[in-house]
């Protein structure tokens, strides 16, 4: 099989070491890629979001699979254009992908599919009003989140009035997202402990794979602002998860794959149900269109590579068959070692040192990375590389990421050192890991 992943970071780099390491695989292509994906796979330069050329790639190259990572290359048209060029793909089209890249449509479905969730309302500027009226109805406590795509950044979680108001003006006014905050969504905080559940589907029929946690936050003890994840784990300590999985299956993803199909808009790939725990059961904070970052890069080590790919390769063509779940022995931990003033901005150039030899039980997983003309290894990004670990249990995996993050270095290089921290109860109110009060 030949197969294309497409996408650039820590999170396409695992999903390439998988695809190496399956078996399945006989001829592997990047686009755009990084310097870790490159040591697995050919790179093509091609955008992740250059529709156009990655149909283009799958014709050259005569690709049979394409395994989509970002959720821009999905409202690109990624899916849609690489299919009709042949190849059989690992994510939704462009209008089953608007589960993630529209706020408002997700909310609307979860509405009329009965999946549970937080209350909320949404408007443009001119509904101002109404929507400080719903946020002053539960003393500000809400979440204020851009309709569309913001790079992981679009959500403001408030603890009053005067701070709703704040990040209605910085969505609405200063358009600080973009075109993406035109429209905002206003909803209550559901207090409890966050979760990340990710389904393998094929249009009709989902597989679930172990559930885990991720860390928003900058900083240790989750303070800072709001990231695209510095670290993960699983599974997550004190839960059922198969309990869990069960029900997440009957509540959330089947009627989310119904209610999309019904609409005309199948979804093939992975659906990322992002939950809280409430005293009420599981809620919905977020639907993503596609696995997340950087909770890949601590799953996969745990699942087996031949398995994994059989199991998207036969969503991709919509022959799952039936509905299941994936278990994993031992855990897995990920912990991302990012730039000195990441989420602000990235870091370009500088060296970063790794270490030789790895033991079997962990793997660097690269996102923000290049090498140059004389072969060095240097940073290109915000997030530049995940290190993940597994072991027997959370405890064994958590020294032995640690341990080897220790040993890597790039000039202001940091890293939160409380991932999978016992009691490793990340205790959040709406997807931000916001210390509830």
């Amino acid at each position: 099989m030949r197969v294309l992943v497409v996408g650039g970071g820590g999170r396409e780099h695992a999903l390439t070491w998988m695809c190496q390491r399956s078996g399945r695989v006989d001829a592997l292509f990047c686009a755009p890629g990084n310097a870790g994906m490159a040591e697995h796979a050919t790179v093509l330069d091609i955008a992740a979001t250059d529709a156009p050329a990655l149909a283009g790639a799958v014709r050259q190259h005569r690709i049979d699979l394409v395994i989509i990572g970002p959720d821009a290359a999905l409202e690109a048209g990624a899916a849609d254009a690489c299919a009709a060029a042949g190849a059989s793909v690992f994510g939704p089209t462009r209008a089953a992908a608007r589960i993630e890249s529209s706020k408002v449509f997700a909310k609307r479905l979860m509405a009329d599919a009965r999946i549970p969730t937080a209350r909320w309302v949404a408007g443009t500027s001119a509904d101002r009003e109404s929507l400080i009226e719903f946020a002053r109805a539960r003393q500000g406590r809400c979440a204020v989140k851009a309709d569309g795509l913001a790079l992981g950044k679009g959500v403001t979680v408030c603890h009053s009035v005067s701070a709703v108001e704040d990040a209605l003006a910085s969505c609405l006014d200063d358009r600080k997202h973009g075109p993406a905050g035109d429209t905002v969504l206003v909803e209550e905080l559901l207090v409890g402990r966050e979760l990340s559940v990710f389904a393998i589907c094929d249009g009709t029929h989902a597989h679930l794979l172990p559930p885990a946690c991720d860390y928003k936050r900058a900083l240790d003890g989750d303070q800072g602002p709001n990231t695209g994840g510095m670290g993960s784990y699983s599974p997550p300590m004190g839960i059922d998860a198969g309990a869990l999985l069960d029900s997440v299956s009957a509540a959330i993803i089947g009627p989310c794959l119904t209610a999309l199909r019904e609409r005309g808009t199948p979804f093939r790939g992975c659906l990322y149900a992002g939950l809280m725990l409430t005293e009420a059961g599981p809620r919905v904070i977020e639907f993503n269109a596609r696995f997340g970052d950087p909770e890949t890069q601590a799953l996969m080590p745990l699942l087996d590579p031949a398995r994994f790919i059989d199991l998207i390769t036969a969503a991709a063509r919509g022959e799952l068959r039936a509905d299941g779940r994936e278990a994993a022995g031992g855990a897995g931990i990920t912990v991302v070692a990012a730039c000195r003033d990441y989420p602000a901005s990235a870091s370009n150039g500088l060296p970063i040192d790794v270490p030789p030899n790895l033991p079997a039980s962990a793997m660097i997983f690269q996102a923000g990375t290049r090498r140059d003309a004389e072969g060095v290894l240097r940073t290109a990004g915000g997030r530049v590389l995940a290190v993940s670990a597994t072991g027997a249990d959370l405890a064994a995996a958590r020294s032995s990421a640690y341990e080897l993050v220790e040993q890597v270095h790039f000039d202001g290089m940091r890293y939160r050192r409380d991932i999978a921290a016992p009691p490793a109860v990340p205790v959040a109110a709406q997807a931000m890991n916001e210390p509830a009060s």
